[in-house]
């Protein structure tokens, strides 16, 4: 993922189900609480909180994990 992220960029990533789309929501650089799974991203390493555009849910990806567009 060579391009930053930020809040309210259209992303897509790779689920069980599928790929899904969504929204960029806010950028997290401390210990966050997501649905019951805990990341841990750091200054360095910023992980994104994101908005499923089909079913509203939030969710923590790593920026690898998310495609612009």
């Amino acid at each position: 993922m060579a391009a930053k992220l930020k809040t309210g960029d259209k992303v897509h990533w790779n689920t069980s189900q599928g790929i899904t789309e969504g929204e960029v929501v806010r950028k997290v650089t401390t210990k966050t609480k997501i649905m019951g799974h805990v990341a841990k991203p750091d200054p360095a390493h910023p992980q994104y909180v994101v908005e499923s555009a089909k079913t509203g849910a939030h969710a923590v990806h790593k920026a690898a994990a998310l495609k612009k567009g």
